[in-house]
């Protein structure tokens, strides 16, 4: 029997035929492992087909992102990033690693690929994106297949902050004044909720609560399947909406359907309502931006205002306060009250709670009158 204790595990460990077996026991005992190797012994002999460790050696990286592919990504993830991690596989990672066994590729070959693709002319940002899915591929590998040893190590590369281009109060009266019948409703809407487009297309009367005055959004409208699904961050979350957007939403009120639709009831598509925009974006005579551009004034404006990031990262459904940091900088306030707080022009006096300027001030005068 070939039962051994690794680290803190008991594993089985055996050859049948030339090929090597080696599994974890489900029980973890020494003697929960000679049964375990009994069993798998048995399924052999009768003929039971057992993964085989050494599989991995046989596996090449073309041959494993296949079946990752079809294993756990069209499973796990939504339509768009499936169509995503197809190409980058497909472009990028098969054509580099494609012919490698899963077991030698090691972090020297991820580095190398760094340097291929950044030759190339390849953004940073598509490259760490590119990794990403590399490295999920790899990881998986080693956990499905039992990879002895470590996965190599994938180190991102640096890039700068994104950048978050939004309106200004007066580019977005501008841009409602100029806009008109449905889609002058769906950008209100998106300037005061911060609903993604998609998420917009696919809004449902059903999710309106009146009473509350709130939006629960649900749904995301995928343009390819033309169904709706969750939204990106697959949790709903709760908008409250304002008194104008109230009285939008209140004068096209339906029982049912769609929200905003055409006039048989059906969503927009994608492209009919980008074209839309811009047309109401150029008779504005503003900048070019996209309707993503409205989730960032949304976001920008209530930083500005001094809305908590905590606060911003719940209406805007993100899953990281990571990615709400990047509106950090248009918050200055409380940055701008703790540089105040040196001069003593603006410092607040801490007995009387007023501003030490005022006392200064009428120091400096007294002293003026005297000379």
């Amino acid at each position: 029997m070939t039962a051994r204790r690794l680290k803190k595990s008991w594993w089985v460990d055996f050859r049948h035929e030339y090929v090597r077996y080696r599994r974890r026991s489900p029980e973890n005992s020494q003697a929960g492992a000679k049964a375990y190797e009994a069993t798998l012994r048995q399924k052999l002999a009768r003929g039971e087909r057992i993964e085989p460790i050494e599989a991995v050696q046989e596996y090449t990286f073309a041959q494993f992102a296949e079946k990752w592919f079809d294993d756990y990504v069209v499973p796990n993830n939504k339509h768009q990033e499936q169509r995503m991690k197809r190409y980058i596989l497909d472009s990028s990672l098969v054509p580099f690693f494609g012919k490698m066994s899963l077991d030698k590729v090691t972090t020297q070959h991820v580095e190398q690929y760094k340097a291929y693709t950044l030759k190339q002319g390849t953004k940073p940002k598509t490259v760490n994106n590119r990794l990403a899915v590399l490295g999920k591929c790899i990881r998986t590998a080693y956990e499905w297949l039992e990879v002895k040893g470590l996965p190599p190590k994938i180190t991102l590369l640096k890039c700068p902050p994104p950048t978050t281009g939004f309106l200004s109060p007066d580019e977005c009266a501008l841009l409602s004044l100029k806009a008109g019948g449905v889609i002058q409703d769906m950008i209100l809407t998106a300037l005061r909720t911060g609903m993604r487009q998609g998420e917009l297309r696919g809004l449902q009367w059903s999710s309106i609560h009146w009473e509350n005055r709130t939006i629960t959004v649900r749904h995301s409208l995928n343009d390819r399947t033309h169904k709706l699904e969750s939204p990106k961050s697959n949790r709903e979350r709760h908008i409250p909406i304002d008194i104008d957007v109230y009285g939008v939403l209140f004068r096209r009120k339906q029982d049912t359907g769609y929200v905003f639709s055409d006039s048989k009831g059906n969503p927009f598509d994608s492209q009919y309502i980008i074209r839309r925009l811009d047309e109401v974006r150029s008779k504005a005579g503003l900048r070019k931006f996209t309707w993503h551009s409205l989730r960032h004034t949304f976001a920008s404006q209530l930083a500005m205002k001094g809305a908590p990031l905590h606060a911003v990262q719940a209406l805007l459904g993100h899953s990281s306060i990571s990615t709400t940091m990047r509106y950090a900088h248009v918050a200055p306030s409380a940055l701008r009250m703790a540089i105040d707080m040196l001069n003593p022009k603006t410092a607040m006096h801490t007995a009387f709670g007023q501003p030490v300027g005022n006392q200064w001030s009428e120091a400096m005068e007294q002293e003026t009158k005297k000379a």
